[in-house]
């Protein structure tokens, strides 16, 4: 089953009114012509309304980089499944390590996250991966294996239909280290298969992207790999040329 891959830019705690209108226009001039490959970009909440109005006309979808499992209600500070629906918010990241380390989400926590978007009809973007001590203790298929786990236990394998995961090796975020291609694509076969061992027909379909310092030199030859389905990109997310190089080479390798 051939799979469509999704490169998306988490553009973290970064970014101004300015800089969002600046950055997505010049993504607009890059990518105008590129087919076969899904893109998002999921700016900081404050600027979903700049964005979104930026984006208009264009094919690159918006994301959100947090959501809260309740519609509405008093709960400070926290952001609804219907409020990113409101400014056409698609792809939503949940329990990226940040969210996990910082703010210590559990996995049932973000299960409940993912459910929400389920429910809204939002596609979650789930990630997971392992701590360096975790992955030099041998341990890498056993953390992605619970955190994966905690949805399914929660909603059953077919939540995964339409929802992306994103593999990010803690280890590998925002350090320079990336996993290498076939040290990335050992993970993700583990994942689809562990997926498969419910539903094979629900691990042929789920994207699943790989995230850790993925830049415009190592990209192309991690999406050689054949379970690698895109990525979600960081600090190269935030300079058009980069990204449109990262989004280039999901294309062309996947089609």
């Amino acid at each position: 089953m051939a799979r469509r891959p999704l490169v998306m830019g988490n553009w973290k705690l970064n970014g101004s009114k300015a800089f969002t209108k600046e950055l997505i226009e010049g993504l607009k001039a890059e990518l105008h012509d590129v087919t076969g490959c899904d893109v998002a970009i999921a700016p900081p909440v404050m600027y979903l309304g700049t964005a979104e109005a930026a984006l208009a006309g264009s094919q690159i979808a918006l994301g959100a980089q947090n959501v809260d499992v309740n519609v509405k209600g008093a709960f400070t500070g926290d952001i609804s499944t219907e409020m990113l629906k409101d400014f056409g918010a698609k792809y939503i990241i949940i329990g990226h390590s940040e969210r996990r380390t910082y703010h210590k989400e559990s996995d049932e926590f973000v299960a409940k996250k993912f459910g929400a978007l389920k429910e809204a009809g939002l596609v979650p973007v789930l990630c997971i991966g392992e701590t360096e001590a975790e992955n030099e203790a041998g341990k890498t298929e056993e953390v992605c294996a619970r955190q994966i786990d905690a949805v399914i236990n929660a909603l059953g394998v077919e939540a995964f239909n339409g929802a992306v995961i994103a593999y990010e090796p803690i280890w590998a975020i925002g350090t320079g280290k990336s996993a290498t291609p076939a040290q990335a694509q050992a993970v993700h076969a583990f994942i689809r298969g562990h997926i498969a061992a419910k539903s094979q027909a629900v691990a042929e379909q789920v994207i699943i992207q790989y995230g850790g310092s993925v830049n415009d030199a190592n990209a192309a030859e991690l999406f050689t790999q054949p379970d690698i389905d895109g990525a979600l990109v960081g600090g190269a997310s935030l300079k058009a040329p980069a990204f449109a190089v990262i989004v280039k080479a999901a294309a062309a390798a996947k089609n």
